[in-house]
């Protein structure tokens, strides 16, 4: 039976979905607000994320509304993801509510503490975080170990999700160590996360664990693509402006022929960026059995546009742009972080010859 053509278009639901969140971004987490909290203990603006979990719903999003949630798709949840790149917000939602969430989905029809922890995440009441380094790529094999290095909003979990040789364990935070890390993004905290044997419930046999974790990882690598997109174009859009004001010679720098060259290309970047990253999600949405080809495509094109909108956000603001006081290097630095969370660009190149049938260069 063919699939039907992927919908690459926005719905007037994801439109409005997009207006509010937006408006609580720019009145709870405007730029100046992060670069003054991106040094401090946390990163996170108090409160926000009940406010965008809970008052808005957005937790839920991919939840069905018979286990608590707002039973909407993978399309919702990305356009969530695009106003957080845009902003550079740091909350736990890619790790929660998209990777946390999809991988208890899996279970939640064989286990109730599955189905029970979906409806604390979808209320937004509980924060859940795959313990997996975040550059773990969905194809990969989660390491096993009492301590898990480079795992993403730890900090921010009151449950993490552990896989172990014997399945998957729901362990609350209070009976793990989490020792924060130095990332590069500030914004997206690092912690290794040691969870001592015995601890936790246990949710799944390795089987079962195995394929849930795959799908939460192959989810939040196919959305990860939404935040890209959403950060190159706040990059783009904040180039244009700045290029505009900017004046050299008595002429605003952005009319020089070779900057509208770079733009043009940026533009052209995004254009390609937003075409992968809403197939990935609309592949997701309807459950595509081309889903994990059409996201590592995704992934492969997205993480290289954000980061060239970003640098060329950076080096196209001049001085400016190589500031601590400026926002561009939030952008970059988020860029760079998510060019390898998931997977690096080249390990889904790799997915994307396998699932195709490419024969490696001799």
């Amino acid at each position: 039976m063919t699939e039907p053509p992927l919908d690459l278009l926005y719905s007037e639901t994801e439109d409005d979905l997009r207006a509010a969140v937006r408006a609580l971004l720019t009145d709870r987490a405007g730029h100046q607000t992060l670069l003054g909290r991106i040094e401090t203990d946390s990163p996170y603006v108090p409160g926000l994320w009940k406010s965008l979990a809970a008052d808005i719903g957005a937790a839920g999003l991919l939840v069905p509304e018979k286990l608590g949630g707002q039973g909407a798709s993978h399309r919702e949840a990305a356009v969530v993801l695009e106003e957080l790149g845009r902003a550079v917000t740091p909350l736990p939602y890619l790790t929660s509510a998209v990777v946390a969430t999809e991988t208890l989905l899996a279970l939640a029809g064989e286990s109730d503490a599955a189905a029970g922890l979906l409806a604390d995440l979808a209320s937004g009441r509980t924060v859940a975080v795959l313990a997996v380094p975040l550059s773990t790529a969905p194809d990969a094999e989660p390491p096993f170990g009492a301590a898990i290095p480079g795992v993403a909003d730890a900090t921010a979990a009151d449950v993490f999700l552990v896989p172990r040789a014997d399945g998957l364990y729901a362990v609350p935070a209070t009976e793990a160590t989490v020792e924060p890390q130095t990332p590069l993004d500030l914004t997206r905290p690092l912690a290794r996360v040691t969870a001592p044997a015995g601890s936790g419930t246990r949710l799944a046999d390795p089987e079962a664990a195995r394929a849930a974790v795959r799908r939460g990882l192959l989810a939040g690598a196919g959305l990860l693509a939404s935040e890209q997109l959403g950060l190159a174009e706040w990059c783009l859009e904040e180039t244009i402006r700045h290029t505009r004001e900017r004046h050299q010679f008595n002429r605003p720098v952005g009319s020089f022929q070779a900057l509208k060259h770079r733009m043009a290309q940026l533009w052209l970047d995004l254009v390609g960026a937003r075409a992968a990253a809403r197939a990935a999600a609309d592949a997701l949405a309807t459950g595509s059995a081309d889903a994990p080809l059409i996201v590592a495509v995704a992934q492969a094109y997205c993480s290289k546009a954000a980061v060239r909108a970003a640098e060329e956000c950076v080096q196209l603001h001049g001085g400016i742009g190589m500031t601590w006081e400026h926002p561009a290097h939030l952008a970059l630095k988020r860029a760079k972080s998510d060019q390898i969370a998931l997977g690096s660009a080249g390990r889904h190149q790799d997915a994307i010859a396998a699932l195709v049938g490419l024969e490696p260069p001799l």
